[in-house]
């Protein structure tokens, strides 16, 4: 039916691309989330001396390192992410063995996506009541317990919609990286779509991308509605 419909579409690469887009999706987003959480957290703990103690030491090894994590990730965020790509063409290179294919766009990927999901991190554990976190510690409760106790709970409807925002940017990464070779429905959209002036294949390319974004955006937006207890 579909090949009657659509007679310039091979469907076998609009299947296989759409699986090499879903790939590098999920598996950035899970390495993203985690490296944007830590980051996340280290700026929020060493801001303003939350959690980190009062003695003098501590105070500057706790500003150096904000210092230090921050221009990181204003850097990371500042960056254009076809820019990204080039420069990390090296690094790519020497992590993965080629500079072609899905695998070679995860480092980017993440590198890109990290930084930018950070500051979302840390701007929802501001939000935290600041009560709530006084009294763990009025309590004497440890750092790592208000973490995983406290500051993480709390703030988590609004990691997840972060994360959510994050995975759908991600997609539009990837159909970025397929311009130059990635792999993707990027990749198809340029290669089979627009080099070859077949308009079908960049149609179905698109619908393809924004059916994925929708199904994010839903399953986000479900596990966000099911964890908020406000």
């Amino acid at each position: 039916m579909l090949e009657q419909l659509l007679p310039e579409v091979n469907w076998e690469k609009v299947w296989s691309a759409t699986y090499e887009t879903v790939y590098m999706t999920g598996l950035s987003v899970i390495a993203t989330f985690i490296l944007g959480l830590i980051l996340g957290l280290l700026l929020f703990l060493t801001s303003n001396n939350n959690l980190t103690g009062n003695k003098p030491i501590i105070v500057v090894i706790g500003r150096t390192v904000n210092i230090i994590i921050g221009a990181i990730v204003n850097i990371g965020r500042s960056i254009p992410f076809i820019i990204l790509i080039i420069l990390l063409l090296p690094f790519t290179k020497f992590i993965v063995g080629t500079i072609l294919g899905a695998n070679a766009a995860l480092p980017a990927l993440i590198i890109g996506a990290a930084p930018f999901y950070a500051r979302m991190v840390e701007i929802a554990l501001r939000e935290i009541d600041k009560g709530v976190i006084e009294a763990a510690k009025s309590m004497g409760a440890k750092t790592s317990t208000i973490i995983f106790k406290v500051l993480l709970p709390e703030s988590m409807p609004a990691l997840v919609s972060g994360i959510t925002v994050t995975a759908i940017a991600l997609i539009g990464y990837t159909a970025m990286a397929g311009a130059i070779g990635a792999g993707g429905l990027g990749n198809l959209a340029f290669l089979e779509g627009f080099n070859r002036g077949n308009t079908e294949v960049t149609i179905i390319a698109t619908i393809f991308i924004l059916i994925i974004v929708f199904i994010i955006q839903f399953i986000g937006d479900i596990i966000t509605k099911a964890i908020d207890k406000r």
